[in-house]
This record gives C-alpha cells, structure tokens and sequence, in this order.
C-alpha cells in the first residue's frame, strides 16, 4: 500500500524525535514498519528496536508483518522467534520488545527506535531506560498512538514536541489514512459515545475527566419509570460487603434501570432469595461477573454460578472478563453515544447507582480506577450493559504493501 500524504508526513520528517497522535486504524503500523526497515537499511551494524506497551502485544500487532515483509526482500539472515529479532545481511538487527518488562530494555545502544502506543506506556520506561540506549549513538525515536486527555503524558509529548528543537509533532484523523471508509467513520459514531469517538477516530485531546462515567448526566439519564416488570434483566457484582445487583427493562435497546440491591454482609443464595422475594413469578435474566464459575460467596461450597442457576436465573456472561477500558467505554457508550442518543434511564430511587456513577473517579494522572467502594454497583451495571452492548475493538489488519523513500525502493 501506498503511503497516504498524512503517511508521508510522518514518515519524511527528519527530526531526531517524531510524534504522531492519530487516530485509531490510521496505518500507524505500516509507518513503523517502513522506518523500521528504512533505519535498518541505511545502516550497516545498526540496532533498531520496536516497542510496545507488553511484549506480548508487540508480538501480536508486528511481528508476523514486518517478518514477512523483510523475507519478501531477501534482506533476513537470520530469524530468532523466540526472542522476537531478525538480523539482516548488512548486519543490521531489529527488534521487538515491551514495555511491560523494562530491566529487558536497558544497556543497549539503539539508532532508532519506535515506541507505539506509547499513550499506555509509563513515562518511565522512556525517560528512566529507552531514552539513555540513544545517547551513545545519537540514535532516533518515533512515538505512535492515539490520544489521552488533557494532562496526559501522551499530550504533553506532542505539545512538548510542538516547541522543542529536533522534535516533529503529528495529528491525523483516521480518515487521513485512507484506510477507513466515510461510511465506517459515521458507523462510529452511531456506535461510540461522543468521547471516545473524538480520541479514538478524530485524534483529539479532549479534556481531562477524571470521573469513569463522564458520559452520566442526572439531567440527562434520571427518569422516573413506569412501565412494565414481567421480565427482569439484572447486572450482578457478587461481594460479601457489598452484594449489589441492578435491575432493568429493556424496550428497543433503551434501558431502563428501575431497582437496586445493595446489601451487606451478605451472600449470593441471600441475594438470590431478595430478588426472588421482591420479584415472584417473573423471568429473569442476570448477567454476572464472570468470574462467578469459580468464585463463592457462601459458606455452601457451590459456586456463585450453580447457585443463580438453581434460583431459576437465566445466567448470561462472558467466558472472561472483558477489559476493564472496554467495559467502562461501553457503558459510557450507552449512556450517550457520539450522535447524541441516550441508550441508559435511571429511575431515581437507585440511589447507589447514581452516587457510583457521579463519584466513582480515575487516581491522579492515571487511568486506573480508585477503589472506594463505588466501584462495586459500577460493576453490577457495567457487566450487563458490556454483555448486551459490547463496543467492538478493531484492528488494522491491512496488507503490508511495498513503498519506497530517498535512496531506494523496498
């Protein structure tokens, strides 16, 4: 595939460091193959890294492509699987790594290196390790991914890179690519709320929200409810202090949170008898955590799981828990999406929900979630919600295609 002009932009900048905030399915892969290659090429001896937030990942986004694409041109001597590197014939090797085990990253003069994804890697692991590898060698850099908030470490790298000497800063949306379709763009924007959509296709630095629901708004997503309780769809987070369940109608994808449980010290055959005792005679259909096939919480030996089933509860869930960022997207992609359609009521009796929703915060500066024990009804919510309404995480699995740059073609 030929490089887009947003493409070439990136990839003709001759600064030392390049960053590159884009947006999702970009062709961000593609750029870092091509430099990767293109520094391995003009050099002979040189060490050219590629690294990602986990090795695992780095394994899973690059790896086979790039592998490939080199085989293709003849220019691999030798091929180490295990350890994720390929020396070519000048002498040049590349190699894959993650962030997730840095002591692995220290003590090796780089030429140049990628660093993707660098949004959810810690600043650490380039200030403290990768940084020092290209001193020696007045080696180059490259940082790819898509945008955190305002405050970010990603934002201040791009608008550091903005003022700084031999720094080049890069945006494009994902329709720069020339990857993505208009007609899949406006298909995300019916699916996404209104958030992720600007940072994940648009490759804007929204502002910093350290709330998980931003997307709550009581003026919004409060309404009393009065309508039908023949079936009951019910989000359950299995807890001895708190037990917590929601309970909802479901009328054309719209739902309508109309109850709670919130109960301490308590088990699972309790919670069971409470619904069953406020709800006699009526289907229902939970949606627990998933980790309630092992999990007991009573003194019975049985599982979470066994017991719903033996209270007459139709059980839905996943095989494994979904990614706590996937989860928390699709519920605030259901409380409003980019297109501005609520998909979330709740009646204001559910006091706890609503507290969990409105307090419920991010630690500073982190995208991890401070545990305050609001978590626990979030939880209850969000497992049915992610269930019914998953938010779909895509990759770019676009053929790597051949593309040239001054001094040759490859």
């Amino acid at each position: 595939m030929a490089l887009s002009p947003a493409q070439e932009t990136i990839c003709n900048d001759t600064s030392r460091f390049r960053v590159a905030v884009t947006g999702r399915r970009f062709g961000k892969t593609h750029c870092a193959i091509r430099e990767l290659a293109r520094h391995a090429a003009q050099k002979e001896g040189a060490e050219v890294w590629y690294v990602s937030p986990s090795y695992r990942m780095s394994r899973q986004i690059v790896w086979d492509k790039l592998k490939n694409k080199l085989k293709d041109l003849k220019w691999v001597e030798k091929t180490n699987e295990s350890e994720m590197s390929i020396r070519l014939k000048n002498s040049s090797r590349i190699c894959l790594k993650g962030a997730d085990s840095p002591d692995s990253l220290r003590g090796v003069g780089l030429d140049f290196l990628v660093m993707d994804e660098f949004q959810d890697i810690e600043p650490k692991a380039w200030t403290e390790v990768l940084r020092p590898t290209l001193s020696d060698k007045m080696g180059k850099a490259m940082f790819t991914g898509t945008p955190r908030g305002v405050g970010s470490w990603s934002h201040e790298m791009y608008t550091e890179a903005q003022d700084r000497e031999d720094w080049g800063a890069h945006t494009f949306k994902t329709i720069d690519g020339g990857i993505v379709t208009q007609k899949e763009i406006e298909q995300a924007k019916n699916e996404l709320d209104e958030l992720t959509y600007l940072q994940e296709y648009e490759a804007t630095f929204t502002t910093w929200r350290k709330s998980v629901a931003y997307n709550f708004d009581r003026q919004k997503h409060i309404q009393v409810y009065t309508g039908p309780k023949q079936e009951l769809h019910i989000g359950m987070d299995f807890n001895v202090t708190p037990g917590t369940a929601v309970i909802a109608h479901i009328d054309h994808r719209l739902i309508h949170i109309y109850d709670e449980i919130h109960l301490e010290g308590t088990h699972t055959q309790e919670m069971c008898d409470v619904i069953n005792n406020k709800y006699p005679g009526v289907k229902k259909i939970v949606y627990p955590d998933p980790a309630c096939r092992q999990k007991r919480t009573s003194a019975g030996g049985k599982t979470d799981l066994s017991i719903l089933q033996n209270n007459g509860f139709i059980c839905k869930l996943r095989s494994s828990h979904t990614a706590i960022k996937d989860r928390v997207n699709a519920l605030n992609t259901k409380l409003k999406n980019a297109a501005n359609q609520i998909g979330i009521l709740i009646d204001p009796k559910c006091k706890n929900l609503i507290k969990s929703l409105e307090r419920l915060s991010y630690r500073d500066d982190s995208s991890i979630i401070d545990k305050d024990g609001h978590e626990h009804i979030f939880d209850a919510c969000s497992y049915m919600v992610d269930y019914l309404y998953p938010v779909q995480t895509q990759y770019n699995n676009e053929p790597i295609e051949r593309f040239t740059f001054r001094g040759g073609r490859f």
